[in-house]
């Protein structure tokens, strides 16, 4: 008898991970069916039939088409989109990844319908219920059956909330993620080359979260930093449509001449200048993550990180939004010998481990 998996997601980062889960699925063919559905979430040009080409799955069987609009309306509407496919197609199982508001729609709507819920990236917490993520996150634990967490930490954050049913350790599928496309995006990828980058001479930076960009001197603080750090090596900043809208109303779009801006960038170049920086400065959780996993040193410019483990390790400094400290943390990069060579993450098998815990 075949298994049905409806894995909902809705933003890139998502995609990218459930490419690394349904991977491991299409070792299972004939005995698990999996049915992608993106609620339409983060509006991205990227992700493109060339970007499904690169991550070796199909596009999604369904594209619900939400994006724009309170969080309210949003979540409202991937409800009732994700209530009709799942009446629909009556899966065994929802798997659903990390924090968003596709997230939450997928696990909510699921757990209505008495349908098992999968929760991959179970257990992160950063402590801060301002977020739209932490409760997202938390409320996605909530009613998940299978919690897969990516670290021990994230165990123990659901232990002190008195969750311990259907809990597990997994690993990160990040890093699955990152082994599995490290040496084809240095092979394929054209992105140094295009911009004239040589290994290990540049500073990458990724600036997107809402409590960067919607806050005029958080932004500025930033964008200012930035600006300075390309005095001594170039700065290449992938701008998300949102933060150049956001700059050019805050009037410090004057910044960006400093920097080597470039459009979001598909999967494989951005994995490819993630390896060659020298040091990345970002506000995504992903990024970090990667930085680590590339042992390339990183600056998070948040004001706290779920990642707990990057720092800890050596590898990642949290700063926040202040121009002096993202200076002050460029500055001081030293020769390394305060990094760990620890590997919290797992072995790079937690697509097998999920599938496991899923009974296969």
């Amino acid at each position: 008898m075949t298994c049905k998996i409806v894995t909902i997601v809705g933003a890139r980062p998502q995609f990218i991970k459930a490419a690394a889960v349904s991977r491991e699925i299409l070792k299972h063919a004939g005995k698990i069916e999996e049915v992608m559905v993106h609620t339409g979430q983060h509006y991205d040009p990227n992700m493109s039939q060339v970007f499904f080409d690169e991550l070796e799955i199909p596009a999604p069987r369904y594209n619900l088409e939400v994006s724009g609009g309170g969080h309210g309306a949003m979540t409202g509407r991937m409800l009732e989109g994700i209530e009709r496919i799942l009446v629909d197609e009556k899966p065994d199982w929802v798997l659903v990844y990390g924090d968003t508001n596709s997230t939450l729609a997928g696990a909510l709507t699921a757990a209505k319908l008495h349908i098992p819920v999968s929760h991959v990236e179970a257990g992160l917490r950063s402590f801060n219920m301002r977020m739209p993520e932490e409760i997202n996150r938390i409320l996605a634990d909530r009613v998940s059956t299978l919690l897969l967490c990516p670290t021990k930490i994230a165990v123990e954050n659901l232990a002190v909330e008195g969750i311990v049913q259907g809990v597990h350790n997994v690993g990160d599928v990040m890093y699955d993620v990152a082994l599995y496309y490290r040496e084809r995006a240095k092979e394929q990828s054209k992105i140094l080359q295009a911009h004239g980058l040589s290994e290990k001479s540049f500073a990458l930076a990724t600036c997107h979260r809402a409590e960067n960009t919607d806050d005029a001197a958080r932004l500025e603080g930033i964008v200012s930093a930035l600006a300075e750090i390309a005095r001594e090596m170039p700065v290449v900043l992938p701008l998300h449509p949102r933060t150049r809208k956001l700059l050019q109303q805050f009037g410090l779009e004057h910044h960006l001449a400093a920097l080597t801006v470039v459009d979001p960038l598909p999967f494989l170049d951005m994995v490819a200048l993630e390896q060659a920086a020298q040091v990345i400065l970002t506000d995504s959780g992903g990024v970090q993550k990667e930085a680590f996993f590339y042992k390339v040193p990183c600056i998070t410019m948040r004001d706290e990180t779920e990642w707990v483990e990057t720092i800890e390790s050596g590898w990642n400094r949290l700063v926040g939004a202040s121009r002096e400290m993202i200076i002050n943390a460029f500055k001081s990069l030293n020769d390394g010998s305060e990094r760990s060579a620890v590997q919290p993450y797992g072995l790079g098998n937690s697509s097998e481990l999920i599938l496991k815990k899923l009974g296969f």
